[in-house]
């Protein structure tokens, strides 16, 4: 008990001497080559929507050849790659979307 009279005592002798409110923001000229990172993430998503296309082709491509040859393995696992394809897709398009909506939720805290 007494110890918490103590933690009390302290922290309202130093009231004023600790900031009460941290106000801190991302900035854009914080680092130097904020704007390449920048470029290079945006190129980055620019390759995994290609990759994304692709795969869905080559699953598609899969996918009938499963099903024309009664291959139900194939077929099956044609299938899968088609859904994983258009969630890598969506990841990647809703990314920064994604990022800003968890962002704001943390503000919010």
């Amino acid at each position: 008990m007494s110890t918490l009279i103590l933690a009390a005592e302290t922290a309202t002798a130093l009231g004023p001497l600790l900031p009460m409110q941290v106000d801190i923001n991302p900035n854009d000229s914080g680092l130097p080559g904020i704007a390449q990172l920048r470029t290079i993430v945006g190129a980055v998503m620019t390759i995994g929507l290609i990759l994304s296309v692709l795969a869905l082709i080559v699953s598609a491509i899969v996918w009938g050849f499963g099903a024309n040859s009664s291959n139900p393995h194939l077929a099956g696992r044609g299938k899968i790659g088609v859904l994983v394809s258009c969630g890598a897709a969506v990841i990647c398009g809703a990314s920064v979307t994604l990022i800003n909506f968890f962002w704001d939720v943390g503000q919010q805290v």
